[in-house]
């Protein structure tokens, strides 16, 4: 649910149930009750017919139900006959009103929306040829589920018309549109299985199909209802295959829209512009942080062993002179006299040009193999062909060992 389109006084409705003496206030005892009610499996129901329980009797009689419908049904909200046929299959009759238990009132629920679907496209349908314009069907959707869907799939609900020839809605296309509204989490699920099983991470409507047939036995789809699944989350690609990124616009009611696909051609071209350049200049940045970050690391390395790079070098160099006394008897006897007769600071002599050049040196080789990697790793699953490793690990290689001959003579020149 996107917490974003619940308006302030629906959480008093929340409030209204979890006070359960209606004293105005929740104490800590009420917070308990509520919270343990809110963990329970068929939660959505028992708090809304509680909060129609008035009298916390256990039980609902249609008047107290319709009371509170009322009261809390806006002014330009669609009508719904309460005396028709549906209704009178739950509450009875007109005059044979039955109060109704929980699981009966959670029952009625389970059909309600459905109702008030095709209430809504009675009441715009005024011609009776079983077609509304597409603004009617937003306003019926918004009004009926906004709180279940993301922003961009209720912007561009109007073109749900475009799945077929003419501008209008049929009621075979809304219906189709709550079937699958109704079903997301299954939805979702064939769409992440048909996707993991995909070379490249995207499907087509055939995969979806075909999917959903093998993962459910009895919860098949018509083609309808792929061509609006696919519509939706394809808008902006027309070429058919999709990916996770593609149907999360429409699955996940928490996607915030960008902007509206279908606005001006030049707004549009401005948008994709700056996204251009908004990726340019991403890119950019990453590079400079990569490097900025590789030389950080290389050069702290490089002060922290550079005390046994000195003494290596000082050992090499007595070693190679081949006449005269021996200095230093070993590594740990080099030290010492480094130590008593440099100070402590001799165990780095010389280590600036090291950090200098060992910095660079090792950022080039970090932002080398980064930069090789990110550009032939597969953007839709994040996978990366063991060869272009290897040969993203020899570039970085490479480029070092370029630079590092010079500064490592260098370093040794300052150590001796």
């Amino acid at each position: 649910m996107a917490t974003h389109k619940i308006k302030r006084y629906q959480y008093g409705i929340l409030f209204y149930v979890a006070d359960r003496e209606q004293k105005g206030k929740v104490t800590l005892q009420d917070w308990a009750v509520f919270q343990n009610l809110l963990a329970k499996p068929d939660a959505e129901y028992e708090v809304i017919f509680r909060f129609f329980d008035r009298d916390r009797s256990g039980y609902i009689d249609f008047e107290e139900f319709y009371g509170t419908w009322q009261a809390h049904k806006g002014e330009d909200s669609l009508p719904f006959n309460w005396s028709g046929d549906w209704a009178t299959l739950y509450i009875g009759a007109k005059n044979k009103r039955h109060i109704m238990t929980y699981p009966q009132f959670a029952q009625m629920l389970r059909g309600l929306q459905g109702e008030r679907v095709r209430q809504a496209f009675v009441h715009f349908d005024k011609n009776k040829d079983g077609f509304i314009e597409p603004e009617e069907f937003q306003r019926i959707i918004r009004e009926t589920a906004a709180h279940k869907l993301s922003d961009y799939l209720l912007d561009n609900l109007p073109t749900l018309c475009n799945i077929a020839t003419g501008s209008k809605i049929s009621y075979a296309n809304v219906r189709a549109f709550q079937n699958i509204i109704q079903q997301m989490d299954m939805v979702e699920l064939i769409i992440r299985n048909a996707t993991i099983k995909s070379a490249d991470g995207k499907i087509t409507r055939t995969d979806f199909l075909n999917e959903a047939s093998r993962i459910s036995r009895f919860n098949l789809y018509t083609p309808m209802e792929a061509d609006i699944l696919f519509h939706f989350a394809g808008l902006d690609e027309p070429s058919g295959r999709l990916g996770l990124r593609d149907f999360a616009r429409v699955l996940d009611p928490s996607w915030h829209t960008a902007y509206t696909l279908g606005t001006d051609a030049i707004a549009d071209a401005g948008q994709k512009a700056f996204a251009g350049t908004k990726s340019l200049l991403h890119d950019v940045l990453e590079s400079v942080h990569h490097f900025a970050l590789g030389s950080l690391a290389g050069a702290f390395g490089a002060f922290m062993v550079y005390p046994i790079d000195l003494v290596k070098t000082r050992m090499q160099n007595q070693r190679s002179s081949g006449v005269g006394q021996v200095l230093y008897k070993n590594s740990i006897d080099c030290a010492k006299k480094v130590i008593r007769n440099e100070g402590f600071k001799g165990l780095y002599s010389g280590v600036l040009p090291q950090l200098v050049g060992v910095a660079p040196e090792k950022a080039i080789k970090l932002t080398v193999n980064d930069l090789v990697r990110g550009k032939f790793t597969d953007k839709g699953t994040g996978n990366i062909w063991w060869g272009w490793e290897l040969i993203a690990g020899g570039s970085a290689g490479a480029c070092q060992v370029v630079l590092y001959p010079t500064l490592a003579m260098s370093s040794r020149r300052e150590a001796c």
